[in-house]
């Protein structure tokens, strides 16, 4: 037998009164050209992290030069990098949980 259809009866004919959505927070949406630039900056720096290790170790003459101020900002004494990859990694399990 087919399944039973839900019928909702109005009130005294009245229609429900509809309470105003919240609006919530716009989702991130990222576009390939977006997807694209950031795995550029990405790969680029990743062979800049690699000249810089080589440099250090005496592998290379020339190449990229890290720079390190000599008196430090004392307003950046509690500064923490961001981990990229970390980030990245959040972003997309938030993404698969919002379209479970």
């Amino acid at each position: 037998s087919p399944a039973q259809k839900l019928v909702f009866n109005r009130v005294n004919g009245k229609r429900p009164q509809v309470l105003p959505r919240q609006v919530s927070a716009p989702e991130e949406c990222y576009t390939l050209a977006h997807e694209e630039n950031v795995r550029f900056i990405y790969e680029a720096w990743q062979q800049v992290e690699q000249q810089l290790d080589g440099s250090q170790s005496g592998e290379s003459a020339c190449g990229p030069v890290q720079y390190v101020e000599k008196t430090p900002n004392p307003g950046l004494k509690n500064f923490v990098p961001i981990d990229l990859e970390e980030w990245w990694a959040q972003q997309f399990l938030a993404k698969i949980e919002n379209c479970s």
